[in-house]
């Protein structure tokens, strides 16, 4: 990935569409927070009644279709080159297929908090990727700042410290790192490689799901067996995880990475544990701790501190 790339200044757009700004990147970026945040829960739920590749099968399918129907009803034409389909199976497998099934494996050996813990270091592998790959991506002071802060945040919403025992076998959590490094990788490899064809979100998420699905559907006859149980808790998280979480999340995606780049965009991972611990407390009536709300500020202090927002408001004010 460290070799210099050059693309066509203009390339062919088909149906494509001005990646959207400032408050709607913004509110993309927090419905992302919302649907991935949740997901931990909805994969945990789904295992009860499917093993790890099924829920995968399940998700990338249920996803493929809802983004299918999004290209049929906005008329959107699919891409026609073949070297723009050879990267959107690079992308397929490192932010769908590869991660999906390391965190659905390790999902039955950890608790979901852990697996969202985890999920956070996401950033933190971004920067590592895009401070070797993108050179045109360097990250500043406050932004290596606020990555360092987001990701102390996360540490204490969380409290790694009080899991004790329940942290699980270290090879499961090693899964989970691994999934997160894929989606480093996946971050810099779309901004990189995919975004210059000028395809829009929406497009660009229809293409990489619909790959990985046709992978995974692949590969069920191997990985994907067993019994299945399908009851209503289980039917509704598969129907999350697909629609929304596979789906609608990745145009979201996608639209924040081209606005905001590879690293910043990533942080939305930091958001995905506060999200854990709202619906703990909603849904599973679990007690809020004193370090939560407190960790919620540090995330919130390090994702303005890495968008500039901070620094802007203070050189205002020394004006």
């Amino acid at each position: 990935m460290t070799r210099e790339v050059t693309v066509s200044p203009s390339p062919q757009v088909t149906g494509a569409a001005p990646y959207p700004a400032g408050r709607s990147v913004l509110a993309r970026y927090l419905a992302l927070a919302l649907t991935w945040g949740a997901s931990f829960l909805f994969i945990k739920v789904a295992l009860t009644g499917l093993s790890p590749a099924q829920t995968v099968l399940g998700r990338l399918v249920l996803g493929a279709l809802a983004l299918g129907v999004i290209m049929l009803v906005t008329r959107r034409r699919w891409p026609r080159r073949p070297v723009f389909w050879a990267h959107m199976a690079v992308i397929a497998l490192m932010l769908c297929v590869v991660p999906f099934l390391l965190f659905a494996w390790a999902g039955q050996y950890i608790p979901s908090g852990l697996s969202s813990i985890y999920n956070a270091t996401t950033p933190l592998m971004t920067m590592l990727v895009t401070l070797a790959a993108l050179r045109q991506e360097r990250l500043g002071t406050a932004g290596v700042l606020g990555l360092l802060l987001g990701a102390a945040g996360v540490v204490v919403v969380l409290a790694p410290w009080n899991l004790g025992a329940q942290a699980g076998p270290w090879w499961a959590q090693a899964a989970c790192l691994g999934a997160t490094f894929c989606y480093g990788l996946s971050f810099a490899y779309t901004r990189r490689f995919v975004l210059a064809y000028g395809h829009d979100a929406p497009t660009i998420a229809a293409a990489q799901v619909g790959v990985a699905a046709l992978i995974m559907l692949a590969l069920s006859p191997l990985l994907a067996t067993g019994p299945v149980r399908l009851d209503l808790p289980v039917v509704a998280s598969m129907a999350v995880l697909g629609v929304f979480g596979t789906g609608l999340a990745y145009v979201w995606n996608t639209s924040v990475i081209a606005r905001w780049g590879a690293a910043t965009a990533s942080t939305v991972t930091y958001l995905t544990p506060l999200v854990g611990v709202v619906l703990g407390v909603v849904v599973l009536g679990e007690t809020l701790t004193w370090n939560q709300p407190l960790g919620a500020v540090i995330v919130v202090a390090g994702i303005m501190t890495g968008q500039g927002v901070i620094g802007s408001w203070s050189g205002r004010r020394s004006r």
